[in-house]
């Protein structure tokens, strides 16, 4: 997401009247978290505008849901700043569970790993550092992904997703965040770096026959990629 959007925009999610993105925010059940509204709170101190990167409770909330749903017991997780994500990713997992971050740098780790203690999921996080895309190539090349997890450089999209999709199980899934770009994928005047290639990942997704794919309108966009062998 650009950084002059994070920095108009109050909520997550896009397209929605605030009142009600408000409401549905307040009907969650359990409501509000502490450790995730604490780890926004001292991203925004740490790290200023950037905090927007981090992904808002309700789609947060999803991630936990869409992991403990699937019974994924193997996650991969494709940028992980300071670690919102991984927060809810970790809290769907059963016991035994795993999930692996790349992550390019160790900048953020500190502040992620705080929140990850003090959620009582730091046990199941194992962080990668380094390029991903190097990272996922070293993984096993067999299918043995439950759940994976995009939201890192838009460039990188359509390589993780290649590296991605054949070490990913029959019934799994791979969530790629950022997908509608704060609408700017639909405006023609829109030719940003970032944007050319969510669009130009968004086509050529639309266009496989190795996977089936849904755009969801929650958050900024995220797109559920299943493989179909």
């Amino acid at each position: 997401m650009p950084a002059h959007v994070w920095q108009a925009r109050a909520v997550k999610s896009f397209g929605i009247d605030p009142a009600v993105h408000a409401y549905a925010v307040e009907h969650a059940n359990p409501r509000g978290d502490v450790v995730s509204e604490q780890l926004a709170e001292r991203t925004r101190e740490r790290f200023g505008a950037s905090a927007a990167m981090n992904i808002g409770g309700d789609q947060g909330r999803f991630l936990e849901a869409i992991v403990s749903i699937s019974g994924a017991r193997t996650v991969v997780e494709v940028g992980t700043f300071t670690g919102m994500s991984a927060l809810w990713l970790a809290r769907g997992l059963p016991a035994g569970g795993r999930l692996i971050c790349f992550e390019l740098v160790d900048t953020y780790l500190a502040t992620a790993r705080e929140a990850w203690e003090a959620a009582g999921v730091a046990d199941r996080i194992e962080v990668r550092l380094g390029p991903a895309a190097d990272g996922l190539a070293a993984l096993p090349e067999e299918p043995h992904v439950d759940l994976a997890f995009i939201d890192a450089d838009k460039a990188g999209y359509a390589t993780y997703l290649d590296l991605l999709l054949p070490r990913v199980v029959d019934g799994g899934a791979i969530l790629v965040d950022n997908v509608l770009w704060s609408g700017a994928v639909v405006d023609p005047d829109d030719t940003s770096t970032d944007t050319m290639a969510i669009r130009a990942f968004n086509d050529a997704v639309a266009q496989r026959d190795d996977c089936t794919a849904v755009v969801l309108t929650i958050g900024d966009g995220i797109t559920l990629i299943r493989p179909r062998r």
